[in-house]
């Protein structure tokens, strides 16, 4: 198992616990009934997926971001609420001095667990630095880092090698900004590697205090914190996938908190489960179905062309969203700069483009592959694609695998699957700065997380210029032009952003949301 977390990657977040796609039952019990006696105030909420790693240099998923959000501190935070900003967190005051400097003091007498002493500008240092010499898998995030100059023990300067734009909601208020004890990491790995599920020292206002894998997390007070004291006594996180398996534990009372399927919104609104809030927030998810530029049979240009148009978008979000979701002109959200306004090829598409694009390229009687995951929600996608696709003479094998073989399929280092795959259903999760959402389509991200082998200089020449400048307009036009670049290339067919809907018990808490819908449980109070 330790040597298992020590290469996790941001790609395997799903590996570790996708097993619960049933109800949460015991005996005939709710689980939390089971498992635990409600004592003091106690927080339970649902998850979408377990614990692979709780190293900020490692984290994949948001399941795990939410809970060490809880147990580690940084410079900075999101704001609660329904529009993006940040606060101060850990730091006292933080300036950005010119283009590439910025400079932080640290608030004092915030103390690591374990008897490792005061969190300090060393800790920064070692923190924000190992993300880039371990080779993180989301070391994009820190941009053009360079390095940490500490001044004294509460004051440093983050260095960059150039204008880093998204510095400010990208990775200060976010998982690679969580700082960890440079003591204490030294000592568990010797090396100051990835400590996986095991975190050496806490800093935030609770510790982790029991884990079941597959079953959950127990967040409890660290009596160590000296800030803001947290609204409840027990954080009790339940890892569920499965959104319809979510749903059934909200409604059996085994969790009070969740986002449920879009397929079911309808559902809710119209009988709302009692003392139920809904919340909908829109989604910083972005799904599209991607080809393997070099795969022999969608080298040519015009077949990656002809399935762009043989694909029916608002067909597709019709079957597997129930008619819930939107479909996107690009993979920047809306409400996050470079929101384009609409894509290249129409949602609807047109079968007889198609056929006359396949008969460009000379080809008939094609049959491709289809990889994605197992969930009923990607299923659907997936066949509803099947069935377009055969409409201008394209057969589709639909390989739906589990998460942890699905995350491997295109990555160069995990062997050689990344040559057979042909397309595939992908969905990644961004932050509210265009970068995050377009640093993954590199030529360096080939064979990591850019799996369409897309590889364009232009594209990566304005990745560099849209941090270098500050003019949202401007940069704007940056972003839009780079999916106009992908999706020219026939390589993207996409999908849609998605929306949260959110249940929670509103007799229980009171919920505190990124703007997407994330929760920040230490914001959350008892009603």
């Amino acid at each position: 198992m330790e040597d298992m977390m020590q290469s996790v990657s941001r790609r395997t977040f799903l590996r570790a616990g996708a097993a619960l796609s049933g109800g949460i039952i015991s005996a005939g019990m709710p689980l939390s009934q089971v498992i635990w006696a409600a004592e003091g105030k106690v927080l339970e909420v649902r998850s979408s997926g377990d614990l692979v790693t709780l190293d900020p240099a490692f984290l994949g998923q948001a399941a795990e971001v939410d809970l060490t959000n809880c147990i580690y501190s940084k410079l900075t935070r999101y704001k609660p609420g329904t529009e993006w900003g940040w606060e101060l967190e850990a730091a006292d005051k933080i300036e950005q001095v010119d283009p590439t400097h910025i400079r932080f003091r640290l608030k004092k007498g915030i103390k690591f667990s374990g008897d490792y002493g005061e969190l300090t500008a060393k800790d920064v240092k070692f923190s924000f630095e190992r993300v880039i010499k371990l080779n993180s898998p989301i070391k994009p995030q820190w941009g053009s880092l360079n390095h940490v100059e500490v001044e004294d023990d509460y004051s440093g300067v983050i260095v960059f090698n150039a204008p880093f734009a998204a510095v400010w909601l990208v990775p200060l208020p976010y998982a690679v900004g969580q700082i960890v004890s440079e003591a204490a990491v030294r000592k568990a790995t010797k090396d100051g590697g990835n400590f996986g599920v095991k975190p050496p020292a806490f800093s935030g206002p609770y510790v982790l205090a029991d884990w079941k894998p597959n079953q959950y997390a127990l967040l409890t007070r660290n009596p160590d914190w000296s800030g803001p004291k947290p609204g409840f006594d027990e954080i009790r996180i339940l890892p569920i996938p499965d959104a319809k398996a979510a749903e059934r534990a909200y409604q059996a009372g085994d969790v009070d908190f969740t986002v449920v399927g879009l397929d079911s919104l309808a559902a809710f609104k119209s009988n709302p489960p009692a003392n139920t809030e809904i919340a909908e927030r829109a989604s910083t998810r972005y799904t599209w179905i991607g080809m393997n530029m070099d795969h022999p049979k969608l080298k040519d240009i015009n077949v990656r062309r002809a399935i762009q148009w043989a694909i029916n978008v608002p067909q597709v979000l019709d079957t597997a969203y129930d008619g819930q979701s939107i479909a996107a002109t690009g993979i920047i959200p809306p409400g996050i700069v470079g929101h384009r306004a609409k894509t290249l090829v129409p949602p609807e598409g047109d079968l007889s483009k198609a056929k006359e694009l396949l008969e460009k390229a000379g080809v008939n009687g094609l049959t491709l592959s289809l990889d994605c995951t197992n969930d009923s929600q990607t299923s659907a996608i997936a066949q509803t694609v099947q069935a377009q696709l055969s409409q201008v003479g394209i057969s589709l094998v639909v390989n739906a695998r589990d998460p942890g073989t699905f995350w491997s399929l295109g990555v160069e280092s995990e062997g050689d699957s990344w040559k057979d795959v042909q397309l595939f259903i992908m969905t990644f999760s961004g932050l509210p700065d265009p970068y995050d959402y377009v640093t993954w389509f590199v030529q360096d991200q080939v064979g990591i997380w850019n799996w369409q082998r897309f590889r364009s200089q232009r594209f990566d020449e304005l990745n560099a210029k849209g941090l270098s400048i500050n003019d949202p307009n401007e940069r704007a036009k940056v972003y839009e032009d780079m999916q106009d670049l992908m999706e020219d290339s026939g390589a993207f067919r996409f999908l849609t952003n998605e929306t949260n809907p959110i249940l929670y018990r509103k007799t229980r808490m009171k919920a505190a949301m990124r703007p997407d819908g994330t929760p920040l449980y230490i914001d959350f109070q008892p009603a």
